[in-house]
């Protein structure tokens, strides 16, 4: 995973009180990672410390945040480029989100985790259990969160995704590393599993999150040969209208690419971007009418029905997948999809080759999707 080289690099930072003058530091770069799928981050290994430079999603000439990883046993190296310096392996951790609380679980370090914002989303079993003895703090909602319960309960770091043209708030001015964890921005399914090699590092175990890549990358590429071998490519559309909206996948995102991947040709692969984009129903209506399947996603207690979809919103009938029940739902108040998929798309893209050519996978039982009854 890793190209060893010996170079040197100059890093030109100004620093204040030097009158403006420019301050030269010359540092050798031991190895830096390959990094095969993510477009996001870089990692360099230099003789005293590691920088982990994350990319602007929204501005790829930009760096987002340069991180400086020094062991916390050792003394502070000196010279250090500009960036933020973080203590590793890190511990006393804020979490915003549930995805990377599941993350940290993989890596087995759930017990560094110190408070969480919105638990009532965290389903990972370690992140619950520490809710309820009292070991993990409820710091409300990740918009707002209770700064001065942070403060109090000796956070050393903030795990957060950042978004284009916001910040933290007041938590911008703890002086508390915040790591921006941007892997949702990632288009290829394995890109966004690549990060938790970045993460790994953090917590001392960059062995252990290389094994966990190089295990879902072998396994979702042996899905994507299987699925290779299909004739027919059946059409398929995604999700379902939001208020006035259909925000339906672009042609450059993850489940564009888990579509493609999994045997099926996606309906609206030509829409421009790697996020997704609000149509009009009548404009996806006209485009995908004719849609062999349709896969939505859905929170409820009780599992959907064609009946639940028509009182929805009747016009859905019109759609053939509905006519043909060829719709497969997956119900995410019950399975752990979004803590699942980030760190493991292979899980999901075996599903899809499932939904989508269930003769190459005989006898299989499927984790998230389910045929709409």
């Amino acid at each position: 995973m890793k190209l060893y080289f010996h170079i040197f690099i100059v890093f030109c930072f100004l620093l204040s009180g030097c009158n403006g003058k420019q301050n030269t530091v010359i540092k050798e770069v031991v190895s830096s990672d390959s990094i095969r799928y993510a477009r996001g981050f870089t990692i360099q290994h230099f003789t005293d410390y590691t920088s982990v430079e994350v990319r602007d999603p929204w501005d790829s000439t930009r760096i987002l945040q340069r991180y400086l990883l020094v062991d916390r046993s050792t003394s502070m190296p000196g010279d250090l480029p500009k960036g933020t310096v973080v203590r590793t392996p890190v511990k006393n951790i804020v979490v915003y989100t549930s995805v990377h609380a599941a993350i940290i679980d993989q890596l087995n370090e759930a017990d560094k985790v110190i408070g969480v914002c919105e638990p009532r989303y965290m389903d990972t079993p370690s992140i619950q259990e520490g809710l309820r003895a009292g070991k993990i703090a409820d710091l409300g909602e990740a918009t707002a969160p209770n700064i001065e319960k942070i403060i109090d309960i000796g956070a050393e770091i903030i795990i957060a995704s950042p978004f284009q043209n916001a910040g933290y708030g007041p938590a911008e001015k703890l002086g508390i590393p915040i790591i921006e964890a941007a892997d949702y921005m990632e288009s290829l399914p394995l890109g966004r599993t690549e990060w938790i090699r970045f993460y790994g590092l953090l917590f001392g175990k960059e062995a252990m999150a290389d094994s966990i890549f190089r295990e879902t990358e072998d396994r979702y590429l042996e899905l994507k040969e299987l699925a290779k071998t299909v004739t027919n490519r059946p059409t398929v559309i995604s999700e379902k209208k939001f208020g006035s909206s259909w925000y339906m996948p672009a042609g450059d995102s993850y489940i564009a690419h888990l579509y493609k991947d999994a045997g099926a040709d996606y309906i609206f692969k030509d829409l421009p971007g790697a996020g997704s984009t609000p149509l009009a129903f009548e404009t996806v209506l006209d485009k995908a009418i004719h849609a062999d399947m349709w896969l939505i996603k859905y929170n409820q207690a009780n599992d959907m029905t064609y009946k639940d979809l028509r009182t929805e919103y009747t016009p859905y009938e019109n759609f053939d997948a509905f006519k043909n029940r060829r719709i497969y739902t997956c119900n995410t108040g019950i399975v752990p999809y979004y803590e699942e998929f980030p760190i493991h798309p292979d899980y999901l893209l075996k599903d899809l080759v499932w939904v989508f050519h269930p003769e190459l996978l005989p006898g299989y039982t499927p984790r998230y999707y389910r045929k709409m009854e």
